[in-house]
């Protein structure tokens, strides 16, 4: 039979994938020896084996047993005996953190019977009590699936009854009243009684953080993560210490270097008298972690040693939980730790000048996305503005939006395009979905290790949290600031995540310095630009893909090859007909006889050419890739019903020039202009339209080179679906350039699935291919990405049909199999066939990635996303072990 249940001593931090990530580093703190009370790991495959069969795995509660009645030897107690009971904890862990996964149940094993020996073993009743309270509580609410305000409400008017203010100042009494008053709430909500029984307890435990796995919550976050929908969860299952057992115990958070900027140091909250989930939760405000050392130097100084010891050991950035009983330091969890973006670039360098990682690794260790973050506008000097409250700085970053108070409102104002703000008392694993959507977090309470904090860290959103002179009302959604200000929902507010300040109203943003940096104008002193210059200079070496970019103007070329472009990918000729030239393309549909379309071309001819000359400046000695005219007909036309009104209203004074535009656009009319007159068809139709552009663009490189530049033109003719298409716009484009005596090579772009089936034959007529997979996945998918993605896909999201839209992230199964195909094929026919991306996927972290897999000889991207994919273009190269061979 399979073994579905290991030890702690059993496992290490390999096995994420069968022990979950939770698992796996309890197990590695086992084996170096750290204080980790007794525990063991249900595998993930048992998960799995759950999610599909409806019920645990034949042989699971017999393995489930051996193992606790090991840890009952080990401990000398039984599971939930009346005189002195063992309690455990049931955690999730799977292999990459969730955030949107069950949450913790604490103290199982507890009832009407073992709460009195837990009493009396402790020698504290109102621990005992307040421990069973947090079982029913926990348990009704992540097993049973109770809303959490009901018990929140009680113990509000437990309060309220007492007139104290802090869950401390309830007394054993109050604790064993609200025990009473939990199991009549799970009485009303299921119609069954709390279940007394341990294993009972245990078993549904063990059941519900399997079915969480699917939980709604936790299908957001994997979206949003990418993150596989297969893996499964582990459960582990541990030996109960307690923080709670007065004041010389508590519980807390550290990090061995501070999340938020990557500075080394002591960060970290600790909560004295509490269980762990009063920090992770936020519901009371933490205290910093160097304030433990005058609190129990012993336990502060062991912990500080231990941090070290992990971050050593992991080489990275570690997220330690930990609880002290009665000045005894446990440590319940470690993980390589979430952080901003800010922090990985720091970090990562900081560890190569130790000596831990070496550059490839800090080039692995830091993403696409975290760069593209750190380009984001960061608030402008605001002196003629005050803050209204402060806050603690939980994630950098600048975010202004209209203030919402439930996560509901946030997906639904977001999805109308306006920018939100998600302000909460504190957040929950329910808010996931809000945070997604919102620009940013504000919280009342909590601290730097609050769930809100982590979370928003792990997302890359700005984050305030534990802002306590904040009286948030998520009933009236409304907060009131020092000084009597009032914020209503809708009313925009400002929060700077990195001095932890909040605005009312907005406040004006700039470019970020990292910008700046790409723009040449960096200060390299700053540790943060240091950072990511060494990164990037590191990558530029490593990466074999090219990174070229998407412009359309010479001012766009420019800031392109100074963000590191190595040529343009794409220039769109279709965007240089817009404005006031859109009247001369008019003429050239109007035209009736050669000498009128003649006169058209000729009028537009000077204008591409000055184009080009300026484009070919900005990119002296770089390819510079000018796809032909490429839009539906229909953009260049009136509007049928606009134009057919103008000429009904203006009757027998309609003029002759409107008459013959409405005719021509009856003609020309189509039902799906995607797939109607355009790319190649429309040269092959409109006899001179690529002539004049081939003629353009030879005569500005003429130009050029006459003025001691060295423009490098390549023609890529569109919408190709069969190699005669091609071979007809090649032939003439040849004679053109050949009468210029200009040299440019001719291709033509993948982006109808018959090209790539028919890759071989096109390679013949080819010196290039560049898949356009903007196209490539409508035709491929049947949608038209205008009207599908508001229609249905996030219902496809829900569904799991998609883990991510196929416009952002190339669908590798689908439309990566045909560019799979292509690359193949193409290059069977032409060896040294030039291959690259210039659809919008060339700047997403994961295609560049398949882009170099599938050899690729470069992307092309917007000029902001360029350092993105070069940053990603090396760290595919780095997890291949590839070395630059450009």
């Amino acid at each position: 039979m399979p073994k579905y249940v290991y030890g702690f001593t059993e496992g290490n931090k390999d096995l994420k994938d069968l022990l979950g990530g939770k698992g796996a580093n309890l197990a590695e703190m086992t084996n170096l020896g750290l204080p980790v009370p007794p525990g063991f790991t249900i595998t993930t495959e048992a998960c799995r084996h759950f999610l599909t069969e409806g019920g645990v795995p034949q042989g699971l509660w017999d393995e489930v047993g051996e193992h606790l009645r090991a840890m009952e030897d080990r401990m000398g107690k039984r599971l939930g005996a009346a005189d002195d009971p063992l309690l455990v904890s049931v955690r999730s862990g799977a292999k990459f953190s969730m955030p949107g996964m069950m949450e913790t149940v604490l103290n199982i094993g507890l009832n009407d019977e073992s709460v009195h020996g837990l009493s009396e073993q402790a020698g504290n009743e109102r621990f005992a009590w307040d421990s069973y309270r947090r079982l029913i509580q926990m348990f009704g609410r992540t097993v049973l699936g109770i809303e959490g305000d009901r018990f929140e409400d009680a113990i509000e008017d437990a309060k309220r009854h007492n007139g104290v203010t802090s869950d401390l100042e309830l007394t054993a009494s109050d604790f064993h009243h609200l025990v009473q008053t939990f199991k009549g709430i799970v009485k009303d909500e299921t119609g069954g009684e709390f279940p007394a029984d341990p294993r009972v307890q245990l078993h549904m435990a063990v059941e519900a953080v399997f079915g969480s796995w699917n939980a709604p919550r936790a299908v957001v976050y994997r979206r949003q993560e990418r993150i596989p929908t297969d893996l499964g969860t582990a459960v582990n299952i541990v030996a109960m210490v307690f923080g709670n057992l007065g004041m010389d115990s508590g519980t807390g958070v550290a990090f061995t270097r501070d999340p938020g900027t990557g500075n080394r140091g002591v960060y970290g909250d600790y909560l004295q008298n509490a269980q762990g989930e009063d920090v992770v939760a936020g519901i009371r405000n933490t205290i910093p972690l160097q304030q433990l050392e005058k609190i129990d130097a012993g336990s502060y100084h062991a912990l500080l040693g231990i941090m070290r010891t992990l971050e050593n050991h992991y080489r990275d950035l570690c997220d330690i939980e930990f609880t002290i009983e009665r000045g005894k330091l446990w440590m319940l969890q470690t993980r390589v730790g979430k952080r901003t973006a800010e922090a990985a670039f720091r970090i990562a360098i900081q560890l190569v000048d130790q000596g831990l990682i070496d550059m490839d690794e800090a080039v692995a260790r830091v993403t696409g996305d975290q760069l593209a973050h750190l380009m984001f506008p960061r608030f402008a000097g605001h002196d003629d503005l005050r803050p209204i409250a402060k806050g603690m700085n939980a994630s950098p970053g600048a975010a202004v939006g209209k203030a919402v108070f439930c996560s509901e409102r946030a997906e639904e104002l977001a999805a109308q395009g306006e920018d939100v703000i998600l302000v909460r008392r504190e957040t929950t694993p329910d808010d996931l979905a809000g945070m997604i959507a919102a620009r940013g977090v504000l919280t009342s309470r909590g601290g730097k290790t609050s769930h809100a904090a982590v979370v928003a860290r792990g997302m890359g959103k700005t984050c305030v949290c534990g802002a306590e002179q904040l009286d948030v009302d998520t009933r009236e959604r409304r907060f009131t600031a020092p000084g009597g200000v009032v914020v209503e929902e809708g009313d925009v507010i400002s929060i700077d995540g990195s001095t932890g300040e909040v605005y009312r109203g907005e406040v004006p943003v700039m470019a970020s310095p990292v910008v700046r940096y790409f723009e040449g104008t960096g200060d390299l002193s700053d540790d943060l630009i240091s950072a990511v210059h060494r990164v990037m200079v590191h990558a530029d070496g490593r990466r074999r893909l090219a990174v070229r970019a998407n412009a359309d103007t010479p001012e766009d070329a420019e800031r392109a090859r100074r963000f590191g472009a190595e040529g343009i990918g794409l220039c769109r000729t279709e965007h240089m007909f817009l404005g006031e030239r859109r009247r001369l393309v008019e003429d050239l549909i109007l035209a009736v006889s050669g000498e009128e379309r003649k006169a058209a071309l000729d009028a537009l001819e000077p204008l591409q050419k000055s184009d080009f000359v300026g484009i070919f400046a900005a990119m002296d000695g770089l390819p510079v890739t000018v796809r032909l005219i490429d839009p539906p007909l229909h953009e260049f036309l009136p509007d049928i019903t606009a134009l057919s009104v103008k000429v009904a209203l203006d009757g027998d004074g309609a003029s002759g020039r409107d008459r013959r535009l409405l005719a021509a656009v009856r003609r020309l009319h189509e039902e799906n202009p995607m797939l109607g007159l355009r790319g190649v068809r429309l040269g092959l139709v409109i006899p001179g339209l690529f002539a004049m552009q081939v003629r353009a663009i030879a005569q500005a490189a003429a130009e050029r080179r006459a003025a001691g530049g060295d423009p490098r033109a390549e023609i890529m003719i569109p919408l190709v679906g069969a190699v005669q298409e091609l071979e007809h716009v090649r032939d003439e484009a040849l004679r053109i350039l050949a009468e210029a005596q200009v040299e440019a090579a001719i291709g033509t772009m993948i982006e109808v699935p018959r090209a790539a089936l028919t890759a071989g034959q096109i390679a013949e007529a080819a010196h290039f291919f560049s898949f356009g997979t903007n196209d490539l996945t409508q035709m491929t998918w049947g949608f038209s990405r205008d009207d599908v993605e508001g229609a249905f896909f996030s219902r496809y999201l829900d569904l799991g049909i998609f883990g991510v839209s196929p416009f952002e992230s190339i669908d590798r199964e689908g439309v990566g199999r045909l560019m799979t195909i292509a690359v193949k094929e193409g290059r069977a026919t032409r060896p040294d066939l030039k291959i690259g991306i210039c659809g919008e996927h060339g700047g997403d972290p994961e295609s560049v990635r398949f882009c170099h897999e599938i050899g690729l000889d470069y992307v092309s991207c917007s000029p902001f996303r360029v350092p993105v994919a070069r940053l990603e273009a090396a760290r595919g190269a780095a997890a291949r072990g590839e070395c630059d061979s450009r």
